[in-house]
């Protein structure tokens, strides 16, 4: 098995790398990595952020219609009002446990058996009330 090894470039280096990359002769960090061999993927983008030229790195513009920002601001709002509406469905759920828990050991009968011998499906409710 191979003993992998850490190369260690001197601060010269690095800033003739940055250097290169500001001057046009190489269009990305990706370019002078491969021009000179270095291994680590983000190795030069690092150094680009150490000396402080984020300039130098590729932007990620986007472009958005107002019926797109307005879309996203109302799919954000509905996603807060499912998840309060989740954590109020939770508590819900556990108040009822709790509630039933309470019941079952006040008639002194086993919870467990109580609801199997009760227990309902969708269809036996719909049946129960006239619905398909």
């Amino acid at each position: 098995m191979k003993e992998s090894t850490a190369i260690r470039y001197s601060e010269a280096f690095k800033r003739q790398v940055v250097d290169e990359i500001a001057r046009g002769k190489f269009t990305s960090p990706y370019k002078a990595q491969q021009a000179y061999g270095i291994r680590g993927q983000t190795t030069v983008t690092k150094w680009i952020r150490k000396y402080g030229r984020d300039d130098l790195l590729p932007k990620r513009i986007r472009v958005e219609t107002m019926e797109e920002i307005d879309q996203l601001k109302e799919a954000r709002r509905r996603i807060r009002e499912l998840e309060a509406a989740l954590a109020d469905a939770h508590i819900d759920n556990c108040l009822e446990h709790a509630f039933l828990e309470i019941a079952c050991e006040r008639m002194d009968v086993d919870m467990d058996n109580f609801k199997k011998k009760n227990a309902l499906t969708l269809s036996d409710v719909r049946r129960k009330r006239g619905l398909k």
